[in-house]
């Protein structure tokens, strides 16, 4: 019997450390079909304070996003059961998540499932498989705002998978917290993420890979400059080194001199560019494509699969 059904409307939604997201989908045969999609930069690793708790500043941010996901739920019309909530990196290391919690249900209605690392990573490559064409083996990376997951697969066969503690938000902290910027910022950046993959390195390089693919807003952040200026969208260092240049020009963190960047996407892109950089350096990486889903795909398929096995 054909699959031509439509099904229930349902909604997945991922809190991570730089952006919170929902996408509502509908089941069309056996893939999901997104039919409404929701996301503010809420950069809640931002909050994170010399004693690991979250700040009450950034609390209220997030909670105020969950309200707006809550009223779109509610619209939306999605049954209870047919929600799933993931939470990444920051609330897996803030010593205040139980308050988070308790603060968010009563607003949300739903438990928040903090996944691990290595979970992060699994749903970020099944994302990438059930929306990005092609074959062969291929280096998935998803730069977050604090933690970064590498992933080499051969189809939808995991071979590799790890998730390092490092992202944007918490790289503007570290090293792009007063501009203008310099050479100096970006090149202990650089030396940093070799000492977070040192471990990794030599056993990402022996299993290989045909092509990389880039599954975060850092990746898309650069990618939308390059189709801005009517650039092909395909990263290569050369790229990375000439917006380099251009942030290095820049007198205040708004980055207003770089065409085609979004004020949203500004106050990251500094980080974006210097992971990057090191990780085509690091890697060997010749050029880099944004894959066409991660994470909140990944948990949207889940959801999907969930549902028809019922």
């Amino acid at each position: 019997m054909p699959e031509s059904n439509v099904s229930t409307p349902y909604a997945a939604i991922t809190l991570g450390s730089n952006s919170f997201n929902m996408l509502v989908a509908n089941t069309v045969g056996s893939k999901p079909t997104v039919i409404a999609k929701y996301k503010r930069k809420v950069r809640l690793a931002e909050g994170i304070g010399a004693d690991g708790n979250l700040s009450e500043d950034v609390i209220l941010r997030g909670l105020d996003c969950l309200a707006m996901f809550a009223s779109m739920l509610q619209q939306h019309k999605i049954a209870f059961e047919n929600v799933a909530v993931f939470a990444t990196a920051t609330l897996r290391v803030i010593n205040n998540a139980d308050e988070f919690h308790r603060r968010a249900l009563p607003i949300l209605q739903h438990e928040i499932e903090v996944i691990s690392g290595l979970r992060e990573a699994e749903l970020i490559y099944q994302g990438m498989v059930a929306t990005t064409q092609g074959d062969g083996r291929r280096l998935v990376i998803d730069i977050g705002g604090a933690s970064t997951e590498f992933i080499i697969g051969d189809g939808s066969n995991v071979l590799f998978k790890t998730s390092v503690p490092m992202g944007c938000v918490l790289f503007n902290q570290r090293f792009f917290n007063q501009y203008p910027l310099h050479h100096i910022d970006f090149e202990q950046a650089i030396d940093y993420v070799a000492g977070m993959l040192n471990e990794h390195r030599e056993h990402m390089l022996a299993l290989g890979w045909q092509a990389v693919l880039g599954a975060s807003g850092a990746v898309q952040s650069v990618v939308s400059v390059l189709q801005h200026r009517q650039a092909p969208a395909i990263i290569n260092l050369e790229i990375l080194q000439a917006f380099r240049a251009e942030i290095l020009a820049q007198s205040d963190a708004t980055l207003s001199g770089i065409a085609g960047l979004d004020a949203e996407q500004a106050p990251t892109f500094a980080s974006g560019v210097a992971i990057l950089m090191a990780l085509f350096e690091i890697l060997k990486i010749s050029r880099l494509d944004l894959a066409g889903g991660a994470l909140r795909e990944g948990v949207l398929q889940l959801l999907a699969d969930r549902i028809a096995a019922k």
